[in-house]
């Protein structure tokens, strides 16, 4: 039996393309948290971002979010983590597909809990901008 779906991934230039904006998004989420600055962390969310949160909430648009993540943040709420990449895709020129893990940390920088996220970047006038982020939690069995 032949497969008739299609494959998504573009060539290998946009493919390296999106990676680095992945990774660049990532660093930024990573020094955010490390710094507990929302302006940091939300320094590349669009204007209108969709957001779902790891509860099952959905908000729409910066304005809404950012004041979210700075109450969070001076709330040093969630505590340390670490971003880990999972896997980029990149279906078209100026769209990137990030699957990233958020690993919680305690005190003594054991992994805490484990978070989810897509994140979908788009590029506009050379700078790439998260169009829509959704994060689960992941619980063990």
């Amino acid at each position: 039996m032949t497969s008739t779906q299609e494959t998504l991934q573009a060539d290998d230039g946009y493919a390296r393309e999106a990676r680095a904006a992945v990774e660049h998004f990532v660093a930024e989420l990573q020094a955010g948290i490390d710094h507990r600055d929302a302006e940091i962390y939300n320094r590349h969310f669009a204007a209108d971002v969709l957001w779902g949160t790891p509860f099952g909430q959905f908000v729409e648009g910066y304005e809404r979010l950012h004041p979210i993540h700075r109450q969070l943040q001076a709330e040093g709420a969630g505590g340390p983590s670490r971003y880990e990449i999972v896997r980029v895709l990149a279906p078209a020129a100026d769209v990137a597909l990030g699957l990233v893990r958020r690993v919680g940390l305690d005190r003594d920088a054991d992994p805490g809990f484990d978070e989810m996220a897509l994140y979908v970047l788009i590029r506009r006038n050379g700078e790439w901008w998260l169009a829509a982020g959704q994060n689960t939690p992941v619980r063990e069995k």
